[in-house]
């Protein structure tokens, strides 16, 4: 199998250098039973290359079982990987096979294995070291033949050395590694990327085609993508979604794009100068915390400019004691429509005029119907 052909069969797209590496390794290591893990930033398509290795090599007539370690209480992980028989515990009510069985003489995918539990850790080095293992309430050693691609949004390393992971695992597993580079650091695989997730879209909705501009492509060359290639998939479905005239330019996209803590001016943030994944995930908390707090007070100032305080058209009170009650949404409604007006529907002065962000203003003419 050639390079081309894995890219085109797994749906690996890129062109920079660091891909076409990648992709050689894999070829390489395909046929051998050797474990590999993967290691990235959230979003850099680490599942991905485990289907790249899976269907190089030649197991890719058998199963390829993918577990997501993080995403299953640490309490039934156990069984969920080596099975149990029933009675074992309450609530098994039937023999059950886990993942090792079900993958057997294919590939079991371990995503987010820095979530494993220690306990369980060392139940899984000695399935890798001896190819065995008893489900959970049997004395029956059930031998298997599973190919292993771990992954980790983290550094394993790290986690070694903060007691968090076995260092013996650790090992074992990173008998080969790819190390997938976020994509902001190959900067040449973004335009492709985007045609690819814009020509989904086109598929998706027939008779509407909407193609990119320059100015899209500038757009989304300079921005930074700490959610990675699924943040990018995303702000091209958002964009697409909310077009209206089928090309897809700067302003487009810029509504969707995540501030900068690097060149965010609130000195209420903290500035990470070495950021890990773990890093950028408390940003993104406190930007959906900072950004919850904008739009409370975007919404107080929308309130005021409909009530006058802002040179729109003023409501005068018919008298000290009118109780007349206008709905909020039905003020926001009419100050957006005012600001429009004054700009004459020049959009990116209306939302500098009523003092919110241009993401937030698209929303809520999206919300509007506007």
């Amino acid at each position: 199998m050639t390079r081309k052909q894995l890219q085109e069969k797994v749906g690996i797209i890129g062109k920079s250098k660091a891909i076409s590496d990648l992709l050689d390794i894999v070829l390489q290591v395909a046929n051998s039973d050797v474990t590999v893990l993967i290691q990235g930033e959230s979003g850099v398509g680490k599942e991905v290359f485990a289907k790249a290795i899976h269907f190089a090599s030649s197991r890719n007539t058998e199963k390829l079982v993918n577990v997501n370690c993080g995403a299953i209480p640490e309490g039934i992980l156990e069984s969920e990987l080596f099975g149990h028989i029933k009675g074992s515990y309450t609530g098994a009510i039937n023999d059950r096979k886990g993942y090792f069985e079900i993958a057997d003489n294919g590939t079991l995918f371990l995503d987010e294995i820095a979530e494993m539990p220690l306990t369980t850790q060392v139940k899984l080095l000695r399935v890798l070291e001896t190819k065995e293992f008893m489900r959970i309430g049997s004395e029956k050693v059930t031998q298997v033949n599973v190919r292993i691609i771990a992954a980790a949004n983290k550094d394993l390393k790290s986690e070694v050395d903060s007691k968090r992971f076995r260092s013996d695992l650790y090992f074992r597993l990173k008998a080969v590694t790819l190390q997938i580079p976020p994509l902001r650091e190959r900067k040449e695989d973004i335009i492709p990327l985007a045609e690819f997730f814009l020509e989904q879209n086109n598929r998706k909705n027939l008779g509407r085609e909407i193609f990119l501009s320059k100015s899209g492509e500038e757009a989304l060359l300079n921005y930074h993508y700490p959610g990675n290639i699924r943040e990018l998939r995303n702000i091209i479905e958002s964009a697409v979604a909310l077009n209206t005239t089928g090309i897809l330019t700067d302003s487009d996209f810029i509504p969707h794009f995540q501030k900068d803590l690097h060149r965010d001016s609130n000195p209420n943030l903290p500035i990470y100068m070495n950021r890990t994944s773990e890093d950028l995930d408390r940003e993104m908390v406190y930007r959906a915390l900072i950004e919850i707090k904008r739009d409370l007070e975007e919404l107080k100032f929308l309130a005021k400019a409909q009530m006058g305080t802002n040179n729109f058209h003023q409501i005068e009170p018919k008298s000290k004691t009118n109780t007349e009650i206008v709905p909020i949404d039905e003020m926001e409604k009419q100050a957006i429509l005012n600001a429009l007006e004054k700009t004459k529907w020049n959009k990116r002065k209306a939302a500098k005029l009523l003092k919110i962000n241009e993401r937030t203003f698209y929303r809520k003419l999206s919300d509007y119907d506007l």
